[in-house]
């Protein structure tokens, strides 16, 4: 049975019913989760890759208490291992109802699911997924993104030879394979695709879906100083983005857009209709946007410290109002802040070293609180001292990020801290139930 079709008609009523609203999650999630966290956000859950020797060595779901009112603000309470040992945890992504977590290993091509819903204190390994790489061609499920009643997966890779030809696969809640689609290789509105992959961001007020990339197995599992001596494998890096249209999972558009664009964030603000990225080895901001004959184009914006320095650029964190944007690169462990009144000419107006390597950025709603954890990859990692493996909070009141406090993964035996999710205690608290009440609507396949 094609379920295809089925797939389509779903995500197309959950069009219908969220065209022209502003849903997303605290700024960097699907549209189509079923609440925000408007208010004080609970805990911290940190998707953890595991080091040998330290602690049980495992990859594991890791939770921070990180409301200020509680005992137990800013420590660790609890901690969820999963089977065999490191298997590269990277991204995770909130099922529609987020109650569950899917959280994956780009190594092993594993996905393991939590539950959160039922005690966000403790989150519960309910499933872990073995075949992603059997049932799609695809290696290393990175970016999980959430449809209504669906999972889609961005692969980084591929079986057949461990490069970046990839694509997305879309499961259904319950973890099984409803679809593939091919990141395209030929030459879509006039620009040749590479295939390579690595996020998703959706705007469903426009129909549209946009894809980045980044590079395949064969290069991230490498050491980072050994493969950026090969100049051959440094040519296998995305330069591409994808525009889809989202009802009907097809690709429209790919644009040029060297240096491997990474996480893309699409203005939140009621009426805007752009998306930004930033390229991790040009060291820029790309805006994305339909020019004035409603063609879609990608235009370089922006520059992001000093690009002979190669300062890397990893995560990206856009405010809730599209004014603003978080930019943390790797190499110089900086954080920066930048003005996105006019996105056509971002401004950088603040920076500080938050720490000796840092990568993921997450923020609030309010913007008022901000987290960011310090490990990229087990192999690009740096070592000895500047190895450092953390999560640190901070308070921004517009002026200056301020230590609120710090978990230090290393001391605590907990391993290399990457991508982290936000959860409160009780549904109905400080969330925003529109986007639910929407999506309940929707029929489901």
């Amino acid at each position: 049975m094609n379920r295809k079709p089925v797939l389509v008609a779903a995500i197309a009523a959950a069009f219908a019913l969220v065209a022209g609203q502003s849903l997303a999650d605290e700024t960097c999630n699907s549209p189509y989760l079923a609440k925000l966290i408007k208010g004080q956000e609970d805990y911290l859950h940190v998707w953890t890759l595991g080091v040998d020797g330290v602690g049980d060595g495992r990859d594991k779901l890791v939770t921070i208490d990180v409301n200020p009112a509680s005992k137990r603000y800013g420590k660790v309470v609890h901690k969820a291992s999963v089977p065999g040992a490191r298997g590269e945890a990277h991204h995770m992504g909130f099922t529609d109802d987020r109650r569950y977590l899917w959280a994956g290993g780009l190594d092993d091509s594993r996905i393991h699911v939590f539950d959160v819903g039922s005690n966000p204190a403790k989150p519960r390994l309910v499933k872990t997924m073995a075949n992603f790489a059997k049932q799609t061609g695809y290696v290393g499920p990175h970016t999980f993104y959430a449809l209504p009643g669906r999972m889609l997966v961005a692969g980084l890779s591929n079986t057949k030879d461990k490069g970046g030809v990839t694509g997305l696969a879309t499961f259904n809640n319950a973890g099984q394979l409803i679809a593939k689609h091919d990141i395209p290789t030929g030459e879509v509105g006039g620009v040749k695709g590479d295939g390579y992959g690595y996020d998703i961001a959706i705007n469903p007020g426009r129909n549209a879906m946009l894809t980045s990339s980044f590079t395949g197995q064969a290069n991230y599992m490498r050491p980072l100083g050994e493969l950026i001596k090969d100049g051959e494998a440094m040519k296998k890096f995305g330069n591409t983005m994808v525009l889809w249209d989202l009802k009907a999972m097809q690709p429209q558009q790919v644009f040029s857009v060297p240096g491997a664009p990474l996480e893309i964030r699409w203005s939140l603000k009621e009426g805007d209709n752009w998306a930004i990225t930033a390229t991790a080895l040009t060291s820029k901001l790309w805006l994305v946007k339909p020019g004035g004959d409603g063609k879609w184009a990608a235009k370089e914006v922006g520059t992001i410290g000093d690009p002979a320095k190669i300062p890397l650029p990893v995560d990206i964190s856009i405010s809730a109002d599209g004014r603003g944007l978080w930019v943390n690169t790797f190499m110089d462990g900086m954080t920066r802040y930048f003005d996105l009144s006019n996105p056509e000419a971002p401004k950088q107006t603040y920076a500080k070293q938050t720490g000796k390597q840092v990568n993921m950025i997450s923020q609030s709603w309010d913007g008022k609180r901000v987290y960011i954890s310090s490990s990229l990859l087990d192999k690009w990692d740096k070592g000895g001292a500047d190895n450092e493996q953390f999560v640190r909070a901070f308070h921004w009141d517009g002026q200056e990020l301020k230590l609120a406090f710090e978990v230090d993964f290393t001391k605590e035996k907990l391993g290399r801290a990457h991508h982290m999710k936000f959860s409160a205690k009780a549904a109905g608290k400080g969330y925003a139930q529109l986007a639910g009440q929407q999506l309940a609507q929707a029929p489901r396949p």
